[in-house]
């Protein structure tokens, strides 16, 4: 039996269009030293060049794209991206609406405020990001939160009162802790003891692109064997996270 060239190329051009289409990655490029642009306005950070070494190691094309921490979670659940580089807490209530990669890296939390000002403490307006597992968990024990979008909001309420406290993963508290501005309020860092709060931060994947997580967490083994992580590491942060 003959095949025409024409039915040959109707039938092979949909699979090479498929194998060529870019996984979309969604990262941020506000939460320095995971996600930042640099002096030259280009993206580099922790997260991000891991999701570069991850897609070089899976040998697929990514396309990056920027998004915002207090939608994202949605975005990613709608199918809007394919995987988010950003690490996210594994939370029951984000599991029920997206999938997670294995471990990116072990995360904690801290509270920064005045000496002699407690968590929870009555009267004490604490900033966290918008969208964040921390903000979830900080509005239902009650205390009095106010959603900031960046770190550099996060200065902002607190040089104008808004906020006496902060809470945040300790790898933003990094970029912080470099900031003169911030480091002018002489606030002190305390571990925010808490089950969700702490432990394995993940990069998030579209729950209609189960076959990415296979994929995504055999590249982690990898670049974690091959010593890529470790470069990476050492090239953004000043302690080992995994």
């Amino acid at each position: 039996m003959t095949v025409s060239l024409g039915l040959l190329c109707g039938l092979t051009a949909p699979l090479a269009q498929a194998e060529d289409k870019a996984l979309r990655v969604a990262v941020l490029d506000d939460a320095p030293p995971m996600a930042y642009r640099d002096s030259r306005g280009n993206l580099t950070g922790f997260s991000y060049t891991i999701a570069q070494a991850l897609c070089e190691e899976m040998k697929v094309r990514c396309q990056f794209q920027v998004t915002r921490l207090d939608y994202l979670i949605d975005d990613l659940a709608a199918g809007n991206f394919d995987i988010a580089a950003v690490g996210l807490l594994n939370t029951p209530e984000r599991a029920e609406k997206i999938l997670f990669s294995k471990s990116v890296y072990r995360s904690i939390s801290l509270w920064f405020a005045r000496s002699g000002v407690e968590p929870g403490q009555r009267g004490v307006r604490v900033s966290t990001f918008r969208g964040s597992a921390h903000e979830r968990y900080l509005k239902a024990q009650g205390w009095d939160v106010v959603s900031a979008q960046s770190d550099g909001q996060m200065l902002e309420q607190l040089s104008a009162g808004v906020a006496q406290a902060v809470v945040v993963p300790l790898m933003t508290s990094l970029g912080l802790q470099k900031n003169p501005k911030f480091l002018q309020f002489g606030l002190t860092p305390t571990v925010l003891h808490a089950n969700e709060l702490e432990g394995a931060a993940s990069f998030g994947i579209n729950p209609h692109r189960a076959d990415l997580k296979v994929s995504l967490d055999k590249a982690l083994d990898a670049i974690l064997r091959n010593g890529v992580y470790e470069r990476i590491n050492t090239q953004f942060l000043p302690f080992r996270v995994n």
